[in-house]
């Protein structure tokens, strides 16, 4: 059976539908994946959730098949698989302000106790070095090698992330064990030693809770220092796939919606935003070179890229390799300036990013609203039209004045994009093997 596919606004949504579907409506198995990203990347996807959530007829979000994630995506899935809808992620992520809400701005915080760990060490070390230095007369460079076992692994800690979600997944009607969870959730981090991906929530790795899972495969080298669980070390889930998306595969699920916040982008091309985004305030800027950013916009690119053409070619075995599977693959114009050139820790301008994400989106679904109508029929989904064309539709409040800490936190934003995209484009250095 042949297995066609349909791009749409520049590769945004990419969906390959088999001809002559028998399956009946009424009981389609659909999984969900969700990328990477930092904490832009959890923005975009919760606000492309909501606008999916409010425009596909039939798909409840919280009673899916299966759920994926991938260092950001598995915050996001592992709330989802815990009944929390899109927008109840919109209003704990991103409005804050409540106290069932996760505070991103916690991830800011020094890894103290990393630090001191790291600094125990160094005095041993520089004694050695110097040692080197003037008795076996070793080079200056040599001698500073010695010296590198003091430098941190993580500048922020991470702990935050296992503490804050285990309070959020213990509420009632929620777990932080995989085993009591209504559906099926697998998080993807990489076992450092190894780089080898371990899936957790699988038979063997079920018992370990959720909120740790998630800790481990959102922990960026560079930028949070690994988790150890049972004597092992890890680190983001995407050292070696973007997507993971074939563990959900492997379950024969009859459609697979796959969201992926980071594309590279187009300088080179028009930007043909939707009118909706030009509302917003800075959605007209342009970037005409990706030089004229300086190094943090050519490692970005670099980084972009490279994690984008490996997933490129995963989906394209995924096609082949699963021709029973309706693949829909969500994800930024490439001719988008917005989402690029945000800032990737952006505490005040979360609002703001999260309603490009869903105005984007929503702008993505019309632009092949009949297409999409006759091919996700056959889930038993239907599009809602009349949310579609309401010019009046809006994710969150107007942006309200940043606070201090937001204000605090932005002046930070050039060496923490320098630090994120240098030890991210280290990561995607692995083998590539698909999505």
């Amino acid at each position: 059976m042949l297995h066609s596919s349909t791009k749409i606004h520049t590769s945004a949504l990419h969906f390959s539908h088999q001809a002559m579907k028998a399956k009946h409506p009424q009981s389609p198995r659909i999984a969900l994946a969700l990328a990477g990203g930092g904490p832009l990347g959890a923005i975009y996807e919760v606000g492309a959730l909501c606008a999916l959530e409010e425009s596909l007829q039939g798909l409840d979000f919280t009673r899916l098949q299966h759920y994926v994630g991938v260092s950001a995506g598995a915050f996001i899935a592992a709330a989802l698989a815990n009944g929390m809808t899109p927008r109840q992620l919109c209003t704990s992520f991103i409005e804050g302000g409540i106290v069932d809400a996760f505070d991103p701005s916690l991830l800011l915080a020094p890894a103290w106790g990393e630090f001191a760990r790291r600094g125990r060490l160094l005095p041993g070390l520089l004694a050695n070095a110097l040692w080197q230095l003037a008795v076996q007369r070793k080079s200056w460079t040599s001698a500073l090698e010695r010296l590198a076992p003091a430098l941190p692994t993580g500048v922020f800690s991470n702990h935050q992330i296992h503490t804050q979600l285990g309070h959020l997944f213990s509420a009632k009607g929620r777990s932080n064990d995989f085993r009591r969870l209504k559906t099926k959730l697998t998080l993807v981090a990489s076992e450092l030693d190894s780089s080898e991906p371990t899936l957790f929530g699988r038979p063997g790795w079920d018992h370990i809770p959720i909120s740790k899972a998630v800790q481990a495969s959102s922990a960026l080298p560079g930028l949070f220092p690994p988790v150890e669980i049972e004597g092992r070390h890890y680190v983001d889930g995407a050292l070696k796939k973007t997507l993971h998306a074939s563990v959900a595969l492997d379950d024969g699920v009859d459609l697979l919606i796959c969201l992926n916040p980071l594309v590279p982008f187009d300088a080179t091309a028009p930007q043909e935003i939707d009118e909706m985004a030009h509302a917003l305030p800075s959605a007209q800027r342009t970037i005409p070179r990706m030089v004229d950013g300086g190094l943090p916009s050519v490692l970005s690119q670099t980084f972009r890229s490279m994690i984008h053409s490996r997933m490129e070619l995963g989906m394209r075995n995924y096609a082949m390799q699963y021709p029973q599977t309706d693949i829909v693959l969500i994800e930024p114009d490439h001719r988008d300036p917005e989402l690029y050139m945000a800032s990737t820790f952006s505490y005040s301008q979360r609002r703001h990013l999260a309603e490009h994400a869903y105005q984007q989106t929503r702008a993505l679904l019309r632009s092949d609203a009949s297409g999409l109508s006759s091919k996700l029929r056959w889930h038993g989904i239907r599009l809602n039209h009349a949310a579609l064309d309401d010019p009046g539709r809006h994710l969150t409040q107007t942006d309200k004045a940043a606070t201090r800490l937001g204000r605090s936190m932005d002046s930070l934003q050039q060496n923490l994009n320098a630090l994120s995209e240098f030890t991210a484009t280290r990561l995607a250095a692995a083998p590539h093997q698909g999505a």
